[in-house]
């Protein structure tokens, strides 16, 4: 511990963007919390959105959830459901009483105030790759993931301020040991970031070593922990029909300690869920508010959102398939019954791509903008995704960056303002027939905001670019995202908070930390 606890280290900028000797490593734009301006693309009339709901209400009431953690079976047989073994039906009347105790809209505020997150409303928010196994980059290609990648994603987490979250692991580091991993993980996430962190609900050690964590790095009392959303976590059920033992259990902790569930089906449809686009979202949302009318029965009020996860398979192989039409379709179906619910929406920004080629951009960018059109206020996996899930790139993470800050530039009022200055009829009569708009004082005042500015596109021309190199997109983002971590700050931290963590993560550690089943 220092000599002067109070002490805190000093940043590479607030954003931690920038070098030690205060140049910017990329001229990227500020933090901030985008606000879609867009109404939502609605392929469902109002008919379409009330078949779907009753459809699912159907399934929950005549076939019913699996529920495999019987003290979730407990609580909904007191709430009056009915429980035939693990099996659980839910009456509609009651399903819409527990969806209506949730908010529409709440925040998240982290171990730094300024990085306080609202989820719902207009407002869209970016997480970072979560939970791939293996890692990718042009240097190393694929191997497994490990403890110094997870680091070096987390710090580009932190870099970009259009990632606001930092969520799951980046990629799992196998080269830690399971009963500890959480420990080692949480304990970089909050020195490395000072961003929104999460848990994952893999056991009830697990999640309570994460909330108390976060507690820790937050210098907060148990009550202001408590008092407001500090943290969360996101469950997936077991598509179809099923919720499992350790999802539930951590969701059920967060939910009782006021901490937001993002309750998230993987539904693929001709795997998991009906070949339609229809019936696999009207399983999606049964099982996701099964989740949550437990939840809301238990801890009235608990801040949550749906997630969805409904894509199709490659029908000729079995292998899942992102940023498909059937995707941005299910996407926006699924954001119409989440309006409809009242309560706000967790989307992805994915594609099967295996490297970051062309593939890889255009289904991100199709699941991207999928998000934006559906009214998402939650993007998992927004930069960084390959493989469908089983590989984490930190050149794809550039190169989704990019695209998050052209979602941000396109929702500024800029871009769509008709006022008499930007009408610019006084700059049209100057310029008249023939001429061109390059010298004329309209654009020399604007010329440098007017328009997007890109830190990885290049758009010179083919003569150009090739004599500087002739490189390639994924080559310039590979070259960026070294550049940041050799210059990279972590940002500030307490030094009494972060003395009181080593303290905790050293003591969970003494005991064991987790229980594993190796």
């Amino acid at each position: 511990m220092n000599d002067m606890p109070e002490r805190k280290r000093r940043a590479g900028g607030r954003a931690g963007n920038k070098s030690r000797a205060g140049t910017a490593i990329i001229d990227q734009m500020p933090w901030r919390i985008p606000v879609n301006p867009d109404k939502p693309v609605e392929p469902l009339d109002a008919d379409g959105v009330q078949r779907v709901h009753k459809t699912a209400m159907r399934i929950l009431r005549d076939i019913g959830i699996e529920f495999l953690n019987p003290d979730a079976v407990a609580h909904l047989k007191r709430a009056g459901c009915k429980v035939d073994g693990t099996n659980v039906k839910f009456d509609e009347d009651f399903v819409m009483e527990m969806v209506a105790k949730a908010p529409s809209e709440f925040t998240i505020t982290p171990r730094n105030p300024d990085r306080e997150l609202i989820i719902g409303g207009k407002h869209m928010v970016f997480v970072n790759v979560s939970s791939p196994p293996n890692a990718w980059d042009l240097e190393r290609g694929k191997r497994s993931g490990d403890f110094e990648t997870f680091k070096e994603f987390m710090k580009l987490t932190q870099y970009f301020n259009c990632i606001h979250v930092a969520g799951g692991y980046p990629v799992e580091p196998i080269d830690i040991h399971p009963s500890v991993r959480h420990l080692d993980c949480l304990y970089e996430k909050l020195t490395l970031t000072d961003k929104v962190v999460h848990a994952y609900s893999l056991g009830a050690e697990r999640v309570e070593d994460v909330m108390e964590m976060t507690r820790i790095a937050g210098g907060l009392t148990e009550a202001e922990f408590q008092a407001k959303p500090r943290m969360y976590t996101n469950i997936n059920s077991v598509s179809p029909l099923k919720h499992d033992y350790p999802m539930l259990d951590g969701a059920m902790r967060l939910a009782k300690r006021g901490q937001p569930v993002v309750v998230t089906p993987f539904t693929l449809a001709g795997a998991m869920a009906p070949v339609t686009m229809a019936g696999a979202v009207a399983l999606s949302l049964a099982e996701a508010l099964a989740a949550i009318a437990l939840l809301q029965y238990i801890a009235p009020g608990c801040p949550v959102a749906i997630g969805t996860f409904t894509s199709n398979v490659d029908m000729k192989s079995g292998a899942p398939a992102f940023g498909t039409p059937e995707y941005m379709r299910a996407t926006q179906m699924t954001g119409q019954l989440v309006r409809f619910y009242g309560l706000p929406m967790r989307s992805s920004g994915v594609c099967a791509a295996n490297i970051p080629d062309g593939q890889a951009m255009w289904e991100t960018s199709n699941s991207l903008w999928a998000a934006v059109q559906s009214g998402t206020n939650m993007v998992y996996h927004a930069a960084g995704w390959l493989e469908g899930g089983l590989i984490a790139s930190p050149e794809k993470f550039v190169m989704d960056c990019e695209v998050l800050q052209m979602i941000q530039r396109y929702f500024e009022e800029a871009t769509f303002s008709t006022t008499e200055d930007d009408l610019a009829f006084d700059a049209i009569k100057e310029v008249g027939a023939g001429g061109h708009y390059f010298g004329c004082q309209h654009t020399q005042e604007r010329y440098t905001t007017a328009f997007y500015a890109p830190f990885v596109s290049d758009w010179r021309n083919f003569e150009a670019w090739q004599i500087d190199g002739s490189v390639w997109t994924p080559e310039r983002a590979h070259r960026i995202y070294k550049h940041i971590l050799e210059e990279f700050v972590p940002p500030e931290m307490d030094d009494s908070h972060q003395e009181e963590l080593r303290r905790f993560v050293a003591k969970r550690k003494q005991e064991g930390g987790a229980p594993t089943d190796f």
